[in-house]
């Protein structure tokens, strides 16, 4: 079977788990995502971070995934699921200590329409990182960071891989010039793609077709801050400035491989939280151990979530993300 990437182009899934595992490319492409893992770690290590590991199950999970299902399973008779983020987790971990990371598996089942974007996985994984009394800005600074030294280590250390994928060096040159990454609101990206004749919802987050446009027309990454409220999970932190606005961000990379991360400030007082979560449409009563350890304090926070195949994706230059992936689960397509 085929998917189908931005461009229209066909990219065939593998016939079989060995045949993928022993192709030079894919021997390649997990090579560099080593490379990554080992960058990024040393990065978040070196800035004070603490590595965690979060759950795979639970009673709840975040509810802000656009139009993917949860998975649930049967825990000794109890409706849990499987997590599709670590978010609420990240949060209560921040009782134990300011900094923390962690690198996890997702699930999702996207809607069968992403098999086609060429950036979605049913499975993939995320770099999460949380930090204790940061602001957006701050969360911001730690992600530009982290990106551009797994770049310059992937391209110090990872040449020979590099060339086997035919991705050049020089791609990256702009990234690593060490001018910081641009910043554009919700709204002005609203007002490019009407610009471009793209039909784009101004009161929803840009969507797929959207997010490439804006993504091919760049040389390096850049931020979208200041997401309408209601197009995200209510742990996005509301502006008393700009009410209505979150204070929150996506990063793009360049070359129109589109989004690679997502974070915010969170919303940490129980009322408020309490109220967004009914403005949403959420259960109070489903999050009950995660209200328990609001109502009794957890420090307010920013942070993100960075997809490890959706970066390894960019780095190596790859038509799609599920190449990224050693046993790639693309949505509606049964696999091992």
């Amino acid at each position: 079977m085929d998917t189908t990437t931005d461009t229209g182009t066909a990219t065939p899934l593998p016939a079989s788990p060995r045949e993928h595992l022993a192709s030079p490319t894919t021997r390649a492409v997990l090579r560099v995502q080593h490379a990554v893992l080992d960058a990024a770690r040393e990065h978040l290590r070196e800035h004070g971070f603490t590595e965690m590991l979060p759950p795979i199950i639970g009673p709840v999970t975040d509810p802000g995934a656009r139009g993917a299902k949860q998975v649930d399973v049967d825990y000794y008779g109890h409706r849990y699921k499987l997590m599709t983020s670590a978010i609420l987790y990240k949060q209560a971990s921040l009782t134990a200590f300011d900094k923390i990371f962690c690198i996890a598996p997702n699930v999702r089942l996207e809607p069968l329409e992403t098999s086609s974007t060429s950036r979605h996985l049913a499975e993939f994984h995320q770099i999460d990182v949380e930090v204790a009394g940061a602001s957006r800005e701050d969360a911001m600074a730690v992600a530009e960071g982290l990106v551009a030294h797994v770049v310059r280590r992937v391209v110090e250390r990872s040449a020979a891989e590099l060339e086997v994928l035919g991705r050049d060096p020089d791609a990256f040159a702009d990234l690593l010039s060490g001018r910081p990454f641009e910043r554009r609101a919700h709204a002005a990206a609203v007002a490019d793609l009407h610009g471009l004749g793209h039909d784009q919802n101004p009161d929803a987050e840009i969507d797929w077709t959207g997010e490439a446009m804006l993504s091919a027309k760049a040389s390096r990454p850049f931020f979208l801050t200041d997401y309408p409220k209601g197009s995200r999970g209510f742990y996005d932190k509301e502006s008393r400035d700009q009410p209505g606005r979150l204070r929150n961000f996506d990063l793009l990379a360049p070359e129109g491989y589109g989004e690679l991360c997502s974070g915010s400030e969170r919303e940490h007082e129980y009322g408020a939280i309490i109220a967004r979560m009914r403005e949403t449409g959420e259960n109070p009563a489903k999050y009950g151990w995660y209200l328990k350890m609001v109502r009794d304090g957890i420090p307010g926070s920013a942070g993100f979530g960075i997809g490890l195949e959706r970066l390894t994706r960019y780095i190596a230059g790859l038509e799609s993300v599920w190449q990224a992936s050693a046993y790639p689960k693309v949505p509606g397509v049964v696999s091992p």
